[in-house]
């Protein structure tokens, strides 16, 4: 006999994806861990920005936590696009995107004289109009860490595999930030991953295993695409001028002599 089939359609689909959606953020809450950081060693007084830190669980029995920076968007953050933030490497922690990169904060270029260095804060700041995540990926990056030997084994699959339920979990436990527009950004290796987990964060959504956010795209600067990117940077650099013809010419020579050994 055969069984019969559930068809769910139309009204009946979105009030079935929202109870699903309040059942995950009854135990996801549990598993996501967040606190207010109003102060850091360096900056002098309060921040004046919001600045939250936490953990998020994923993989199998939670063992692999990874960390992150959330900072609210200074303008109007109920509105404004929430990025991901993924720094390269792969391995840079998420505090360089935050201080050295697109974040609110720089570190003040001085003398060093053997105190703690001083924070100022980034007038060029993205999160002057957008809320960003900074995560520390792939595991074992910045603070993120695995509870077993296993969860410490990570590939480019893997990373994308956490990423995709670090989201999920980290938008459910912030179900204010679902209706904002999502960007997923990045730099250098961010180049290999960004593009796979942004094509599998919209697969979830069509399938209804992800909170039907508004992914609007992705962006990438100064990024990898491929393991040979680096065989291209002597011609880049002779054509846009910055190397003489005559130092070209001696280094594409040196590159056949070390092919032919």
């Amino acid at each position: 006999m055969a069984k019969p089939m559930l068809f769910i359609l139309g009204p009946t689909l979105v009030l079935f994806r929202h109870i699903l959606l309040l059942l995950l953020l009854r135990s996801v809450q549990l598993l996501v861990s967040a606190s207010m950081v109003k102060y850091l060693p360096g900056f002098q007084g309060p921040l004046p920005f919001h600045l939250e830190t936490g953990y998020v669980g994923v993989g199998e029995s939670e063992n692999t936590q990874l960390f992150y920076y959330f900072v609210k968007s200074e303008r109007n953050p109920e509105k404004d696009p929430l990025l991901l933030w993924l720094t390269g490497g792969p391995g840079c922690s998420a505090w360089s995107g935050l201080v050295y990169e697109i974040g609110p904060l720089n570190y003040k270029v001085e003398k060093y004289d053997g105190s703690l260095p001083t924070l100022v804060l980034n007038e060029y700041s993205w999160t002057k109009v957008s809320n960003i995540i900074f995560i520390d990926s792939p595991v074992g990056t910045g603070f993120s860490y695995a509870k077993t030997t296993l969860a410490c084994q990570i590939g480019n699959f893997s990373q994308v595999h956490d990423l995709v339920q670090f989201f999920k979990k980290w938008l459910i436990n912030h179900t204010q930030f679902i209706s904002n527009p999502v960007y997923i950004a990045g730099d250098s290796y961010s180049g290999v991953i960004l593009p796979f987990l942004v094509q599998q964060i919209s697969n979830g959504i069509k399938e209804g295993t992800i909170p039907p956010i508004d992914l609007k795209g992705y962006i990438l600067g100064n990024h990898v695409t491929d393991p040979s990117d680096g065989n291209y940077v002597i011609p880049f650099v002779h054509g846009m001028a910055l190397i003489s013809d005559e130092l070209y010419k001696s280094l594409e020579k040196i590159a056949e002599e070390s092919i032919r050994t």
